[in-house]
């Protein structure tokens, strides 16, 4: 049920208080505490005054406090719950205030020992802090702000966004009738660029453009796609803002005496996960802990990022037809089709898709298993998948959780269906299309941007010509199915929860049927999306729901038991340990003419550590050789099929393990039964590559 009369609120994201109504519902005389970078000098002139008119009308106690930089100087990163719970029993008198302190410490020991003294001696630090940062608001008993409420989307959108998925978005959808809805329950893409919900506390910004070595590497880890690369001519900046930062671009096919490299991030769509600085390496010989890129403090910098970022998305893409799209440099230059998704913030799987969206977004078709993906990739009301210029994009559908790999055959089945009967009705309209422009289409393999460009040209023409033949029935039917003539992909995508076991009898159907379809696995080795269960992806020594005190089993080879079929292409990656394999793997995938699995592993929240080290996480699992990276394709001659892309293990598996609560929670709680633990996965690593010295073989 809802709250309508409450005693006490509290707004932990600042943002909120700029956008929503939050003390509609609040009683007479009731505590309204708010996470604030402003001081309670300050922060009367930074209320709407909406809010400013409840807060007076209502007679509230009113406290502030920057819980964000209380937990950063406490060393709990972007954890503030232990800075706001504390101030919640603080000012709330549930109980008297030590005795609440003293609660909150025991539980604080309860949740946390498992982690370590250092952990929760840092949480107690952060209780104490809270108490001395808590800051009561004497405001005045007037009104001094005309500030509205900032719109829940904004930009330029058309009425239907604006009007309908706007007042979902302020949390108002119960008033809009059933005629503002289409008739057919369709929903508009690319909505997500409307949200700018602007959460993120810090950024990242290009601080150093000539130290910048213009990889890359930070557009393709990001998560959200909010932060880009562009190369431009150099009088396309003429207009630019002053603060927008541009270099000569390096490298092929730039000219860089004529063409500038430009990286912007978009502060609103960032969620200030870290990861791109992260991966940054171009670190400074000078000046300690600097890198090209670094975050700041979103407030200090929001104006003119923000400027520069509404310049930025309007300058024009590179023409892909010219560019290296087979590096991830040339690669990230691509418009992604997937941006802005509600994911969590340093999500593990979300680059794996946008990745794939900017090297064939306008030709796939997706079948998504429920799970994480098909939140953040189609939930109500705003859609993170977009079209580009062309008015192409991915299309997308979810089914069940079971059967999305029936799903997707189905669809592949269909697909091919319609491509058959497209090329027969051209075949038998040759004669009045044009034996020139019918060869053109069919012989045209579109194996490179170039021909792809050439096939919509050629269909562009197609669709003029059938249009003139509007008294031919066999031309009208052409004209609905002409898009079939394109090279179109069928992607399978979803979990491991979905892959290794409640839709592994539909996996292993693909795999056997000799269709050319792809499936993508995003292993977090756990039910990510409703609570971090085990899956049969976890692994040995993992702890997780249902196996609390640790995994007593092996974690299932899915990799293998593809590669045991002969006929299908298999690939192991890991983008944030090597991200030009995981690029390969998805070309090669999508060239292999019959079935193709990617298992890509994605750190999560799940496993138990600041997901700013996903990257680095991911390159310790490979270099302990829990992770190997392969690619398996039967296209090749014997003795190549089987490409190895990772060394030998020369990190010992404890350092990786070990930097994961998922596995230290085991070792804490009974240190016998983590040390034997450990001992069988290191049997278990030694037993893995020795499989894989045999399939080097093939």
């Amino acid at each position: 049920y809802l709250i309508h009369k409450a005693d006490f609120i509290a707004c932990h994201q600042f943002n909120f208080i700029e956008k929503y109504d939050i003390l509609k519902n609040i009683k007479q005389g009731g505590t309204f505490l708010l996470n604030s970078p402003y001081s309670n000098e300050e922060i009367w002139d930074k209320l709407p005054h909406t809010i400013q008119e409840e807060i007076i009308d209502h007679d509230l106690e009113f406290y502030v406090i920057d819980a964000t930089q209380v937990a950063h100087e406490a060393k709990l990163g972007k954890r503030t719950n232990t800075v706001l719970q504390t101030c919640f029993f603080a000012i709330s008198g549930i109980l008297p205030q030590q005795e609440a302190i003293k609660k909150i410490k025991d539980a604080i020991v309860k949740s946390y020992s498992h982690k370590g003294d250092k952990i929760v001696q840092m949480n107690f630090n952060a209780v104490d802090k809270s108490l001395e940062n808590l800051q009561k608001v004497d405001y005045p008993k007037k009104v001094t702000s005309t500030e509205e409420f900032k719109p829940s989307l904004t930009g330029d959108m058309d009425p239907f966004v604006r009007e309908v998925l706007g007042k979902i978005m302020a949390g108002r959808g119960d008033e809009l009738p059933v005629s503002a809805f289409p008739v057919d329950g369709t929903f508009p893409t690319g909505t997500t660029q409307y949200e700018k919900r602007g959460i993120a506390d810090f950024i990242p910004v290009w601080d150093d453009e000539n130290l910048c070595t213009q990889c890359n590497k930070c557009v393709a880890i990001c998560p959200h796609a909010a932060i880009r690369a562009k190369v431009v001519t150099n009088n396309v900046l003429a207009d630019a803002p002053d603060t927008l930062k541009a270099v000569p671009a390096k490298g092929r096919p730039f000219t860089s005496e004529t063409e500038s490299y430009v990286l912007q991030v978009s502060p609103e769509d960032c969620t200030g996960c870290d990861l791109c600085v992260a991966v940054c390496p171009a670190i400074s010989k000078e000046v300690e802990n600097f890198k090209a890129i670094n975050m700041h403090k979103k407030l200090d910098v929001e104006v003119a990022e923000n400027t520069n970022w509404d310049y930025f998305i309007d300058l024009p893409d590179y023409d892909r037809t010219a560019l290296q799209i087979t590096n991830v440099k040339g690669s990230q230059f691509l418009e992604p089709l997937f941006e802005f998704s509600g994911a969590c913030s340093g999500c593990g799987e979300t680059p794996y898709i946008k990745m794939l969206t900017q090297l064939y977004g306008d030709s796939i078709m997706i079948a998504n298993a429920t799970g994480c993906s098909s939140i953040y990739g189609g939930n109500l009301p705003t859609t993170p998948y977009k079209t580009n210029a062309y008015d192409r994009g991915p299309a997308w559908a979810n089914s069940l959780f079971e059967d999305n790999a029936e799903f997707g055959l189905g669809m592949r089945l269909a697909l091919t269906k319609k491509q058959e009967i497209a090329v027969d009705l051209l075949q038998g309209l040759e004669d009045k299309v044009g034996s020139d422009l019918v060869e053109s289409i069919l012989s045209n393999a579109e194996t490179s941007e170039l021909e792809k460009a050439k096939k919509h040209e050629d269909i562009d023409k197609l669709d003029s010509i059938l249009k003139g033949l509007k008294d031919d029935p066999q031309a009208a039917k052409l004209a609905q199915l002409s898009e079939y003539l394109r090279k179109k992909a069928v992607w399978v995508i979803g979990g491991d929860g979905w892959a290794y076991d409640i839709g592994y009898g539909g996996v292993d159907h693909i795999l056997a049927s000799g269709e050319n379809i792809n499936i993508m696995v995003l292993d977090t080795e756990v039910y990510s999306n409703t609570g971090g269960q085990t899956s049969k992806a976890t692994p040995l020594g993992a702890s997780a729901k249902f196996s609390v005190s640790g995994k007593r089993t092996s974690k299932k080879s899915l990799a293998l038991q593809a590669i045991s079929y002969e006929n299908v292409y298999v690939a192991q990656v890991a983008m944030g340990a090597k991200d030009q394999q995981t690029l390969k793997a998805i070309e090669e995938a999508a060239a292999y003419p019959g079935p193709s699995i990617i298992i890509a592993y994605s750190h999560c929240g799940e496993h138990g550590y600041d997901l700013k080290d996903g990257a680095l996480q991911q390159s310790r699992a490979v270099k302990s050789g829990y992770w190997p990276l392969f690619r398996f394709d039967p296209a090749k001659p014997k003795g190549k099929k089987f490409k190895l892309d990772s060394k030998e293990p020369t990190l010992p598996l404890e350092e990786f393990m070990y930097n994961e609560t998922r596995f230290t929670r085991v070792v804490k709680e009974n240190a016998e039964l983590g040390a034997m633990l450990l001992e069988q996965a290191k049997e278990e690593v030694d037993t893995k590559w020795e499989r894989l010295d045999i399939y080097r073989k093939m």
